[in-house]
């Protein structure tokens, strides 16, 4: 139930604004991950961030690091 993430590079800790550019929606997440390892993906976020997000599956999104 926690909104946090997994990100290839960003540290440990790190807090982003994720914003689903679909709908305009947007959550802060906790990098305490890494990944993903599929092309094309920047960030995996739990599925608690997803629905806050207003998705399931994949969508499109753009990052604000916060810290």
């Amino acid at each position: 139930h926690k909104m946090t993430a997994a990100h290839r590079s960003l540290p440990f800790g790190t807090k982003v604004r994720v914003t689903n550019r679909r709908n305009g929606r947007s959550v802060v997440v906790r990098i305490n991950d890494r990944g993903p390892y599929v092309r094309g993906r920047v960030i995996d976020v739990t599925p608690a961030a997803a629905s806050a997000l207003g998705f399931s599956g994949l969508t499109t999104v753009s990052l604000l690091v916060l810290n």
